[in-house]
């Protein structure tokens, strides 16, 4: 018997602010320390976590240098959060 495949859409979002403290957690590395690594505030780093604030090109070139990687990624992972944001705003709307 063939099984069909279920797309299944989770109904929450991660922000790019959570591969950043499993980076982070990885290395040790306090929120502080890490902000000055890439030449922030300690509160913008946690706007940043928190998915606040976004991920700018400038913040993605900030990241690539003190984290490796590319810049791209970090551009890709806040689109895709930003997009999942609208989409579940727009699901909630629907509901109403």
């Amino acid at each position: 018997m063939a099984g069909r495949a279920v797309q299944v859409e989770p109904n929450w979002v991660s922000p790019p602010g959570d591969t950043l403290l499993d980076i982070l957690e990885e290395r040790g590395w306090l929120q502080i320390e890490f902000a000055e690594r890439l030449g922030y505030t300690a509160k913008h780093v946690s706007l940043l976590i928190r998915g606040k604030a976004s991920i700018t090109g400038d913040t993605a070139l900030r990241l690539e240098r003190v984290l490796g990687g590319t810049a791209s990624f970090w551009l890709s992972r806040e689109a895709k959060y930003r997009d999942a944001l609208a989409r579940q705003d727009e699901q909630a709307t629907f509901r109403r």
